[in-house]
């Protein structure tokens, strides 16, 4: 056995499997008829998903299927099936190869649970949008059930679910750190991130006849081993103790310069005790973190903090270091992250033969989550942003994968002429960020070997390469095209780097917008933002005289909808007080509030837990952070968020008067909210209908997370 080092393969560059003579599948079977259909006596691979089976290249499961498919694999979907029994999750029989479980596009717990915990009457990714078709925690609840109905397959776990629960990790909805779903699951393996090159390495393996247990050195992959690894270099980080005068361990934060200059000195002739081997640069491939155990880190939130960090600092696929954690009497291991896809394989992914519609097993049931994005298409993968709070960089990692723009010229023009009910408005160019596509560091040797957490914070990095002219030329060869009546960009804009290009600002303002354009400065405050990793608020203020300057050229009343997080990590009842006087003084008044939901592995979340602040060296003494976790805190940094609902003046009353800023209780202009209480208003809450209305106002959603589609607000 040895750890990962050499290059990702061609993704399409393997021998088909036998079983390619089938032919490309129409759908995927959902059925066993399906399946006689097609001729097939088996399926190699099953996927089971907790999102109906939409074949459109949005939909993760309808990806690795095609995929799947594509490299000569019969691949049956079992999609939202009973979980209180088996009887579902054998109506394909056993696959030859494996099982793979997904949660689907969301996360079980976000998609069921607002950042207040109360439950949702809805979901999107369910016909209909019916509530309550799939488990809490669905990975571990689907993967049970499998091992139940077929002990002796193989069983593979992935998405967003998986990912984000690989190590150990506190859970917001139990208030406690949860061991690795690896171990609840009971899977053989764990894909984590956009999992392409992982998925069709392990289904040509078990092919070849490798079993699970061989398959531990395959990037973007976890497993449990029992016994330690004799070709690993391991370096000791399970404690932020000082050693005492000895020379300290191998330091788990250092740089790779760092580690040469180490090296360096040692081959000096320095003689030291070492708690630790030191590795060198030559070896950094084998090396491994041990990070404190499960144990260590639910009984001790300073470690948590701490192991927080190493697996932020080690996500750089140039330069990151194998994982290893204490479970019990196991080790849960995580390789490396996955290789970025070439921008040749993205266009094969996203050209593989998608019908872009729903099953017909569905009839005439509406998907909320199809419909909105039945008629975008994706052109990059990624986002360097590192916003704390959010979850993609963690899930798709930092580096940007881009499509060619003949290959999204290609989908666009499919879309036109074959997909149901278009009337010529395509609904967004995009992927996690609207305008990062083609960006990328200047040097291939300076990106391998960086470790920060994000090239846009506290500035833009300057090998950060801004160049928007890729991303202007495609929309404008998109909105030329013969039947588009419009392109519209829905996708989250990062305005810090728009702003470094005023082209773009003017290309997506006069051509692209449909009268709003959501932004999200999150914050205001330096103490929240400086937690999140988001720029300030003169860089909105620079976007917005653009926007609306480029609107005004095009004769357009166009406005921003600018979004905020309540409650996050950093914040205090000054900060939202700042940001209620900014909105009033700027004419907003909220719809929509956002309260931060701790994600699983985020950094944010790591701060609500412990305390701490992981994105600086963590010790017993390093830096405390505010963390507004009551119900009672999080309702009032809302309530700031609609100071102009009168609901909610009697609670901001109070909190004024506690803050001594009694000054700003008044009917004046420079006021926040009046002194008077309008009849049948600020009581308690209200029941049905009334109640209804008022929590779809109150709408939370993780920004870091796929939104919920058609959701009336």
């Amino acid at each position: 056995m040895s750890l990962p080092a050499a290059p990702a393969p061609d993704l399409f560059g393997r021998r088909k499997y036998w079983a390619h003579r089938f032919g490309t599948a129409p759908f995927l079977p959902m059925t066993r008829a399906e399946m006689e259909a097609l001729g097939w006596d088996a399926c190699d691979v099953i996927l089971v998903t907790g999102d109906a089976y939409v074949d459109h290249p949005s939909f993760g499961m309808a990806i690795v299927g095609r995929l799947l498919e594509s490299q000569g694999f019969r691949v049956g979907i079992i999609a939202q099936p009973d979980w209180k029994g088996v009887h579902d999750f054998s109506v394909l029989g056993a696959p030859t190869l494996f099982f793979g479980v997904t949660a689907g596009n969301m996360d079980s717990m976000v998609n069921r649970y607002t950042a207040d915990r109360r439950v949702r009457s809805d979901d999107a990714y369910t016909p209909d949008g019916a509530g309550g078709r799939r488990p809490d925690r669905s990975v571990i609840v689907y993967s049970q059930r499998l091992r139940e109905a077929f002990p002796e397959s193989p069983l593979v776990i992935g998405g967003i679910e998986a990912s984000l629960r690989r190590i150990a990790h506190f859970d917001y909805w139990s208030d406690k750190v949860r061991r690795s779903v690896l171990l609840d699951a009971r899977a053989d393996l764990l894909v984590y991130g956009n999992g392409e090159r992982q998925i069709v390495e392990i289904a040509h393996r078990l092919a070849a006849g490798e079993v699970p247990a061989q398959l531990t050195d395959i990037r973007g992959t976890a497993f449990v081993r029992r016994s330690s690894h004799a070709d690993a270099i391991e370096i000791d980080s399970t404690s932020v103790d000082t050693p005492g005068p000895v020379e300290p361990p191998a330091d788990p934060y250092a740089s790779e310069a760092e580690m040469r200059a180490q090296g360096a000195a040692a081959e000096r002739g320095v003689t030291v005790v070492r708690f630790a081997r030191r590795v060198k640069n030559a070896d950094r491939e084998r090396s491994v973190i041990r990070l404190p155990s499960f144990e260590a880190v639910r009984d001790d939130r300073v470690l948590y903090a701490h192991a927080s960090r190493i697996l932020h600092l080690e996500s750089n696929p140039g330069n990151a270091r194998a994982l290893v954690q204490r479970h019990g009497d196991g080790d849960v291991w995580l390789n490396p992250p996955p290789l970025p896809l070439t921008t040749r394989e993205m266009d094969a992914v996203y050209e593989l033969p998608y019908q872009r519609v729903p099953h017909p097993a569905y009839g005439t049931a509406k998907i909320p989550a199809y419909k909105m994005i039945r008629f975008s298409v994706t052109i990059q993968r990624g986002c360097f942003g590192g916003c704390t709070f959010c979850s993609i960089t963690e899930h798709e990692g930092r580096i940007i994968q881009s499509r060619s723009e003949d290959s999204v010229i290609r989908e666009v023009e499919r879309v036109r002429d074959a997909a149901p009910g278009f009337t010529g408005v395509i609904s967004d160019l995009g992927g996690p960020t609207a305008n990062m596509y083609r960006l990328h560091c200047k040097s291939r040797e300076i990106e391998s070997a960086c470790r920060r957490p994000s090239c846009v914070y506290p500035g833009i990095c300057p090998n950060l390469d801004t160049n928007h002219a890729p991303l202007i030329a495609l929309y404008k060869r998109a909105r030329s095209l013969k039947g588009i009546k419009k392109v519209l960009i829905a996708s989250g804009v990062r305005y810090d780097l728009a702003v470094e290009s005023p082209e773009y600002v003017k290309e997506l303002t006069q051509h692209h917008v449909g009268g709003y354009l959501k932004i999200a400065p999150e914050a205001i405050s330096e103490g929240p933002l400086s937690k999140m990793m988001k720029p300030g608020v003169g860089s909105y203020d620079r976007f917005k005289a653009l926007f609306d300057r480029y609107s005004k050229e095009a004769g357009k009343e166009q406005y921003l909808i600018p979004y905020f997080i309540a409650a996050h990590p950093g914040t205090t009842d000054a900060d939202m007080l700042e940001l209620a006087l900014w909105l009033k003084r700027n004419g907003f008044r909220a719809d929509q509030v956002q309260a931060f939901l701790p994600s699983p592995m985020a950094s944010a979340t790591a701060m609500w837990h412990t305390g701490k602040n992981p994105l600086r060296r963590v010790s017993r003494t390093s830096e405390e952070v505010q963390v507004p976790k009551g119900l009672k805190v999080r309702r009032l940094h809302k309530a700031f968020l609609r100071y102009h609902d009168a609901e909610n003046w009697p609670v901001l009353r109070e909190a004024l008067k506690r803050m001594g800023r009694a000054d700003l209780i008044g009917s004046g202009k420079h006021q926040l909210i009046p002194a008077w209480q309008p009849a049948g208003t600020g009581g308690a809450p209200p029941k049905g209908a009334a109640r209804a209305r008022r929590a779809g106002r109150f709408a939370t959603q993780h920004t870091g997370l796929p939104p919920l589609a058609g959701r009336k607000r």
